[in-house]
């Protein structure tokens, strides 16, 4: 019997737990499972960008097992794709990461401390326009 599994930290969940192909009745079809924890290190690699090191870190779990779940949910989503079977996203030690809010704060803060607002493309304070104040 291997350790228990440790729970890895996940994104907003996706608002659909099945994919399947068009016109025919899911009932027909042939299922594959990709865990949720694996659709989160395939989003974070595959759609963000992000090396496994850094997937790793926001799961909070090694990359070796980043590694696994790519390894998993990608051989899940071919084999769907490939047989034209129906794809059902369930399962996975995980937890639902709490949204951050801190560019709220930060604008919350920056208001109340009356400092110039962030310029988006810069990143820097800006210089207030006369009639913005």
């Amino acid at each position: 019997m291997g350790r228990p599994r440790k729970i890895r930290t996940v994104g907003p969940a996706v608002g659909r737990r099945y994919y399947k192909p068009q016109g025919i009745p899911l009932r027909e079809l042939a299922e594959t499972v990709v865990t949720i924890d694996a659709l989160e290190a395939m989003r974070l690699v595959d759609v963000e960008g992000l090396d496994q090191r850094e997937a790793a870190r926001r799961m909070e779990i090694s990359p070796a097992t980043v590694s696994r779940l790519l390894a998993e949910g990608r051989r899940a989503v071919a084999e769907a794709l490939c047989r034209g079977w129906a794809l059902r996203i369930e399962g996975g030690p995980v937890e639902v990461a709490q949204p951050c809010c801190r560019p709220i704060a930060a604008i919350d803060a920056a208001i109340a401390a009356r400092t110039p607002p962030i310029d988006p493309a810069g990143g820097r304070p800006r210089e207030l326009e006369p009639n913005e104040d």
